[in-house]
């Protein structure tokens, strides 16, 4: 029998993909009468068409058509216990009950900011907000109005929200031969990139450079302590506390977003890494499947938002910290302890070294990367150690990722279509076999169609 060509084999994964989602695509033409483009949020948006979910249990999913999926997306890493939890409903349920936000402080609010600052040492006090986009925003007006001084630092392909100071360079500047410019997203003001300076991760000279110059006029650093939504990209050794030393040598804060790292210990990556920052975003995880958004740390910085400090600085927010996301968000962390913590990410080990096996089993080249229950996989051969190096690599695979989505979909696997795979605490040893498993079975399905459009990355 002939051997398949390489456009019939995604031919054929189309086919399947359409024909297991057509109620998804009677649901997404409804829907753009009323969202553009019949969704909300640009995140959950892949091609050809994302599938509406109705309903999830534990670590599963299920779609409008009534397919079931294993859910490694878990809402971009907030449902660290995966969907429904029983324990987390009745939290939610009985606060509920009680009221879910007063126009008033609540007793909840101080236990759940107790708790955080039990697990994290960085953290003197905490505020409460809705999203992780204000938790960095604040941060970065709080470090503005301690230090007297406007300018910030980010990473290039640094994700942190959807404010405009941070709407810049989300993708890496991978155009620039020397150090990358300021891009900013549609709509952002242009005199934004006045006090913007953009720096590669895992780079200490290009940021020392960057802060031999402008530090004066340089606020703080913010940063992701391993990249998130920039390709997975763990800081090498020593970055981290390099940074910290910079940022103390120049007199500028060191903010860290931890709004994904979190989960990767019981008080961060900051803990791990033994690099206490000046402030921390979180969000996620802590709010039990709620809405939520927190930041925190020097008390000396975060005294700012006491209404009676002469300098004080304006926070409000109708549902921040709201009764139900605090009670939910508690009882969450609570059963999320050090023992949990090691175990999934033991299984996001076994997960990364599955698929990096699966790849050279099957003979395409790739590299499968990440930190503990956080797993990226890139159709590359390069060395990644920034975000600029993770958009090649992106480019070198070409709609490799693409198709490989498509045909892990019509295997049941549900993972975020950039590559990132994402463990919960639901999830044990013989899930996430099955999802390697499945991983080497679509590999063996697309590798015709490898072969045909990028030869390069096929190694037998």
């Amino acid at each position: 029998m002939a051997a398949r060509s390489g456009a019939s084999v995604k031919e054929e994964i189309s086919r399947r993909y359409f024909e297991k989602t057509a109620k998804t695509r009677e649901h997404l033409e409804a829907a753009k009468k009323y969202l553009p483009g019949g969704d909300t949020r640009a995140a959950g948006y892949y091609s050809p068409y994302p599938i509406f979910m109705e309903r999830g249990q534990g670590c599963r999913v299920y779609d409008c058509d009534g397919n079931e999926y294993i859910d490694l997306v878990n809402n971009f890493t907030s449902l660290i216990h995966g969907h429904a939890h029983p324990r987390l409903i009745e939290a939610a349920r009985a606060q509920s009950e009680k009221g879910t936000a007063f126009a008033a402080p609540s007793i909840i609010q101080y236990e759940h900011a107790r708790h955080l600052c039990d697990r994290v040492s960085s953290l003197d006090l905490v505020r409460y907000c809705n999203s992780g986009t204000e938790a960095t925003l604040f941060t970065m007006r709080v470090a503005r109005a301690f230090t007297g001084k406007d300018g910030f630092i980010k990473m290039d392909g640094g994700y942190h929200g959807v404010h405009d100071y941070v709407e810049a360079n989300t993708i890496a500047d991978f155009t620039a031969e020397g150090p990358p410019s300021v891009r900013l997203e549609r709509g952002v003001p242009a005199r934004v990139a006045e006090d913007l300076y953009i720096t590669p991760f895992n780079d200490l000279g290009a940021t020392e450079s960057i802060l031999q110059r402008h530090h004066d006029q340089i606020a703080g650093i913010i940063m992701e302590p391993m990249m998130g939504s920039g390709g997975l990209i763990c800081p090498q050794a020593g970055y981290l506390r390099g940074m910290r030393e910079l940022a103390d040598r120049y007199h500028v804060l060191l903010v860290f977003d931890e709004i994904i790292t979190f989960r990767l210990s019981r008080g961060g990556l900051q803990e791990v890494e033994e690099v206490k920052p000046d402030l921390t975003a979180l969000g996620k995880l802590i709010g039990g499947g709620y809405p939520v958004g927190a930041f925190g740390g020097r008390g000396d910085i975060m005294a700012r938002f006491d209404p009676n400090h002469p300098e004080n600085v304006a926070h409000s927010g109708t549902f921040g910290g709201n009764n139900n996301t605090m009670a939910a968000g508690l009882v969450a962390m609570e059963m999320y302890g050090q023992g949990e913590v090691d175990r999934i990410n033991g299984l996001g080990d076994r997960m990364r070294n599955g698929f990096q096996s699966a790849m050279e089993r099957v003979g395409i080249r790739g590299r499968a990367g990440g930190w503990g229950s956080l797993v990226g996989t890139i159709w590359t051969g390069r060395e990644l150690e920034n975000a600029k190096d993770v958009v090649l690599g992106f480019l070198d695979g070409g709609d490799l990722s693409a198709v490989l989505h498509w045909e892990m979909l019509n295997r049941g696997i549900f993972f975020a279509s950039r590559g990132m795979y994402v463990v919960s605490t639901p999830m044990d040893e013989a899930i996430i076999d099955k999802v390697v498993a499945e991983f080497e079975g679509a590999l063996e399905v697309i590798k015709p169609y490898v072969a045909e459009t990028k030869p390069e990355l096929v190694t037998k």
